[in-house]
Parts: C-alpha cells; sequence; structure tokens
C-alpha cells in the first residue's frame, strides 16, 4: 500500500468509524489481530456493539466490495466469534451483492459523495493545518531579524487589507510590493511557498510581535544590569 493510499484508507476508517458512533454503535475494538491456536492468521478492522449488545466484525472498504472481500468479512467475523459487517461505496457487482445476503453479511453502503469528498476534505485539511502550524513555527524560530525599513515594509503589509492597498500606500507597484514579500521569504523572515496575501499579513503580524517582544526583553536585560 502506497503513502497515498495509506492516507486515504486511514482517513476512510476515521469516517467510516464515526459514521457508526452517529447510527448508535459503540467501538470495542480496532484493528483486531484474529489468531488461530497463537497464530495471526488475519485482522478486522473494528469490532463494534449495538443498542442489544450484538458485536460485529467490521470490514471497512475504501471503495466497493467484491465477493473475496464478502467472504473475507464472513470468514474473519466468524473465527472472531461475531457477526460480519461492511461498511463501503456500495457492491462491485451483483454477485456481491448475493453473496452477502446469502452469507447473513450487514453491507452499510456509503455513497460515493460521502466517502470521496469526506475524504479529499479531511486530507486537504489536515494538509493545510500541517502547513501553517510549520510555517508559525519557522516564523517563531527565525533568527534572522528583519532591518528597519523592512519593519516598516512589514507594518504597511499588516496594516492594509489587499496588496493593491500596500502598493499604494508604499508607492510601488504590485510587482514591486511581490518581489519584497519573495525577499523577505527568500531571507527566511517570511515563510516560503505561501501566496496568499492574508496568510502574509498574519506572518507579517507575527514577525512584528516577535520583534516588539524582542525589544521589551532587551529594555528589560538593560534596566536588570543598570540595577546591578
Amino acid at each position: 500500500m502506497t503513502r497515498s493510499s495509506s492516507r486515504r484508507w486511514r482517513s476512510s476508517e476515521r469516517i467510516a468509524l464515526g459514521f457508526l458512533e452517529e447510527m448508535g454503535y459503540r467501538i470495542i475494538e480496532t484493528r483486531k489481530r484474529i489468531k488461530i491456536h497463537g497464530i495471526e492468521v488475519s485482522e478486522i478492522d473494528a469490532i463494534v456493539e449495538d443498542e442489544d449488545g450484538n458485536r460485529y466484525g467490521v470490514e471497512i472498504k475504501a471503495g466497493r466490495i467484491d465477493v473475496t472481500g464478502i467472504r473475507q468479512a464472513y470468514v474473519n467475523a466468524i473465527i472472531a466469534g461475531v457477526k460480519p459487517m461492511v461498511i463501503a461505496k456500495g457492491f462491485a457487482d451483483d454477485a456481491a451483492a448475493a453473496l452477502a445476503e446469502k452469507l447473513d453479511v450487514k453491507v452499510l453502503q456509503l455513497s460515493d459523495y460521502f466517502l470521496v469528498e469526506a475524504e479529499e476534505l479531511e486530507l486537504l485539511i489536515r494538509d493545510a493545518i500541517d502547513h501553517l502550524i510549520s510555517d508559525t513555527v519557522s516564523v517563531l524560530i527565525s533568527s534572522k531579524p528583519p532591518s528597519p525599513e523592512e519593519l516598516d515594509f512589514l507594518k504597511i503589509i499588516v496594516r492594509e487589507p489587499t496588496i493593491m492597498d500596500a502598493s499604494r500606500a508604499l508607492g510601488r507597484g504590485i510587482d514591486d510590493t511581490i518581489k519584497k514579500l519573495r525577499q523577505l521569504q527568500n531571507k527566511g523572515i517570511l515563510p516560503k511557498g505561501t501566496k496568499s496575501y492574508r496568510l502574509l499579513k498574519l506572518y507579517a503580524s507575527l514577525v512584528l510581535l516577535k520583534e516588539e517582544l524582542r525589544h521589551i526583553i532587551t529594555q528589560l536585560k538593560l534596566c536588570i544590569g543598570e540595577k546591578q
């Protein structure tokens, strides 16, 4: 399983388990290992319990379930002593649906729209948060203080709502303002790769706050030194 497909499956797993909890099932265990005479032979994605105390071995599929998947879910559940359940986007074909009915495998179908959109949205949000945290930390730990001219530039960026307004306030063209922002990114004062003006305003605010704190700390050290 590739990294991207693994992340996609984990996303499907979280969505499916949340779906089950919303339906009233209680999650007992996840990634239950199935053993025969002490030898591991398979794994069940989750063990859940309904309101009546019935326990199910749940197989979670990011796509549609086929005949092989139905058989696997059935056999794993029998070995584990629970009822078989599958969460998928639906059946791969009529044969899979017929076998599930014959073996009494409970199949909960999630629509293509729900799974695909929810998975992609979750991954996008996680990536965006990861990048935001990483870029914020890079600003805070940067050891390169801006020059007085650069501080004045950042103050205007923070103050003005759009890059056009900032360019007018600076007396520059938009291309020159963008070039200056890129220079600050290349120096490590602002995070590289950020193209959103709103995010750049946020990072500029952090830089100004950090410099203000640096100034306060310097003044405190001087006061302490004078008193000593």
